[in-house]
């Protein structure tokens, strides 16, 4: 008889990254930004650029062969597959449908997330309780995003972001290890901060949309500064009291990619020492979903991560959605 509810925890990890890079002195040459000035207050050198043939499912799926491989499991051992991502393939069907029939894993109940860079951090959570349940056993998580597609490559912003997609296989644990918390909020009242306006029902597309430039992203950047430095430490704070833990306690930091400056303030308020957060935004840029799970598999394959670590999650995206997480890792 299964457990009711099981321990979960991360058996596998992967990442993919388009081939095709800009870097900071090539937008010099196309936008009115200098590479010094995009190094110095967001920590990017270069982003990863899918090609005009790249669609956000063919990033997603390789990660997540890749993670799968990983796990020592077959696309067969796979019950469902969830993919956050802000940038689908198409408004219907579902990005994680077109990803199952990719990777042929028929076996396998797919649909999208879509929390924008926070996607990743609530799909583990929704799997989480699939596994804690015992409705699966083994769910594939991908975070990909292919912001490129909607950026206007004549605004200053255009410096932010990258392609790129990871992916986690989060299965059931018997042993005392795996996620002891998670903490996630939502507040509507950002919505206009951080949004793609055309597209949708409130604006279908039209040429008034395509001339007023409506399908690129629009984005406050003072306002993303302002709120994710204040509902990060929260996030955090709360995931720690949860635990019964210390910031002390904390061996890695594992967190979304918005900019270095956000994650050393966010760093500063809950006296975390910058050397145990983790970051790959000088080579990647902000992967938006893409962010937290590629970081997650750079840091494991390179064997940052130890038998019984505490490795803290976090991230904010547009919405505003954030989040925060503790895994005891096994």
């Amino acid at each position: 008889m299964k457990q009711l509810v099981r321990n979960v925890k991360i058996i596998g990890t992967g990442s993919y990254v388009p081939e095709n890079i800009y870097t900071n002195e090539y937008l010099e040459t196309i936008l009115p930004t200098s590479a010094k000035w995009i190094f110095e207050n967001l920590g990017i050198k270069e982003r990863r650029i899918a090609s005009i043939n790249e669609a956000t499912s063919d990033l997603a799926w390789k990660a997540g062969a890749k993670a799968i491989e990983h796990a020592g499991l077959t696309k067969d051992d796979i019950d469902l597959i969830i993919v956050a991502t802000a940038t689908p393939d198409r408004l219907a069907p579902s990005t994680a449908c077109i990803v199952q029939d990719k990777l042929q894993a028929y076996n396998a109940v797919a649909f999208d997330i879509s929390a924008v860079c926070s996607g990743f951090l609530f799909g583990m959570s929704v799997a989480s309780q699939y596994i804690a349940s015992g409705v699966y056993d083994n769910v594939l998580v991908i975070g990909a995003d292919t912001f490129s597609k909607i950026i206007d490559w004549t605004r200053r912003d255009a410096v932010f972001f990258g392609d790129g997609a990871g992916a986690a296989v989060i299965s059931h644990s018997n042993v005392n290890r795996g996620f002891l918390a998670y903490r996630l909020y939502s507040d509507g009242r950002g919505k206009s901060n951080f949004t793609i306006p055309g597209g949708g029902s409130e604006y279908p597309a039209c040429q008034k949309t395509i001339d007023e430039k409506m399908h690129f992203f629009h984005m406050n950047g003072k306002a993303v500064y302002d709120v994710a430095t204040e509902v990060l430490p929260k996030a955090i704070n709360q995931v720690l009291s949860d635990t019964g833990l210390t910031i002390d306690d904390i061996d890695l930091m594992i967190p979304h990619q918005p900019s270095i400056r956000i994650l050393q303030k966010t760093a500063e308020i809950i006296g975390l020492p910058f050397e145990k957060v983790m970051t790959n935004m000088d080579k990647y840029a902000n992967t938006s979903g893409g962010t937290l799970p590629i970081l997650l598999d750079e840091v494991n394959r390179a064997r940052k991560i130890k038998d019984g670590d505490l490795i803290l999650f976090a991230a904010v995206g547009s919405g505003w959605t954030y989040g925060a997480s503790i895994i005891k890792w096994a």
